[in-house]
Formats: C-alpha cells, sequence, structure tokens
C-alpha cells in the first residue's frame, strides 16, 4: 500500500461506521458488533502503545462504558473514532495511575519491521505500525509523540481530531506525529 493507503482504508470504513453507531443507538445490537469490529483493531493498537500488556483488559473495559455511554454520542464515523479513543486513553492512563509505573518500553529484537533500503521516507516506516512489535517500538518515544502516532496512525484520526482526543492544539500534534516517526524512521535504519 502506497503513503497514506492505510488512513484512506480507515476513511472508507468511516461511512459504514457512522451508519452502524446510528444504527446501534437505536438498540441494534448487530450494528454495535459491525461499529465494534471495525473501531477495535486500531483502539487495542493504541491502548497496547500505552499500557503494553494490560491492553485487552483495559480495552475490555473501555468498551462497556463505551456501550454505556452510546446514547450520548452525537456525530460521524470518524468522530466515534474520536470519542471511543477518548474513552480508551482515560482508562488507559487510570490504569497507569493505579500502577503508578511509566509505560515500559521493551527490549526489541534487531528484526522489528522488515523494511527494504529502498525506504526513503520515514512516513513510510508507518505502513508497518499495526504489527504488535511495531507497538512496542512506539513504546519507547516520549508519551506525546507516541500517542500523536498512534492515534494518527492507528486509529487513523487526522490532526484535529487527535488534537482533541489528547486536549492539544493541532499543530502541536503534527508536531509531536513528526518528531516521532522520525525519531521512528531513525530506529528503524530508514533514511528521511
Amino acid at each position: 500500500m502506497g503513503h497514506g493507503g492505510e488512513r484512506r482504508r480507515l476513511r472508507a470504513y468511516d461511512g459504514e461506521l457512522g451508519e452502524a453507531v446510528a444504527r446501534a443507538q437505536e438498540g441494534d445490537e448487530a450494528a454495535f458488533a459491525v461499529a465494534y469490529r471495525i473501531v477495535q483493531p486500531g483502539l487495542l493498537g493504541y491502548v497496547r502503545g500505552i499500557v503494553g500488556d494490560d491492553a485487552e483488559d483495559v480495552t475490555s473495559d473501555a468498551w462497556l462504558e463505551i456501550a454505556r455511554d452510546l446514547g450520548r454520542f452525537t456525530g460521524d464515523g470518524a468522530g466515534f473514532r474520536g470519542w471511543t479513543a477518548t474513552i480508551a486513553r482515560h482508562r488507559a492512563l487510570d490504569h497507569l495511575r493505579r500502577q503508578r509505573v511509566r509505560p515500559r518500553a521493551t527490549a526489541l529484537e534487531q528484526d522489528v519491521l522488515d523494511l527494504p533500503a529502498r525506504h526513503s521516507t520515514h512516513e513510510q516506516a508507518l505502513e508497518s505500525l499495526s504489527t504488535v512489535r511495531a507497538l512496542e517500538l512506539v513504546q519507547a518515544l516520549p508519551r506525546d509523540q507516541a500517542e500523536a502516532v498512534l492515534l494518527r496512525v492507528v486509529v487513523g484520526l487526522d490532526s484535529p481530531a487527535a488534537a482533541r482526543v489528547l486536549g492539544k492544539r493541532p499543530g502541536a500534534v503534527r508536531t509531536a506525529t513528526h518528531r516521532g516517526l522520525k525519531r521512528l524512521a531513525g530506529e528503524l535504519g530508514v533514511q528521511s
């Protein structure tokens, strides 16, 4: 997939997601399952980037809250992505506070991502970021950079939506994303 392919794919899903959410709000359980199926992979990846191995539990808790508060949500598919990411983020940060630990960076093998040498821009380091091992690499970034990269790439939010989740200005999120990707590219041996 070319640069940006993942985000384009997510945007294509957003129409379907918006319809599923609207039906789920009217009590359609099958529609809620569709929304879950679309959102869960990115949400889990985002939470794993914050809390590591406890991501499944934290994300499950987030979904209980999402289901409970679904009637309060207003917006489209992309909006739903941002709303669920905000809930999951609060759950993840609560979890870390209870543990009173910083996210642990995992020791990484050399072959974390098999990126061919011809990849010439740091943006192309993104293509493999949905893999668990790549997420371990992201965990080693400073928190603001890690979250910005995860929200933009894994959850598929644009800069303004990611900024709302993080409570920051879009420019700050763009900068953090850029720095995070640049650092990842360095880790991956990709020339930027």
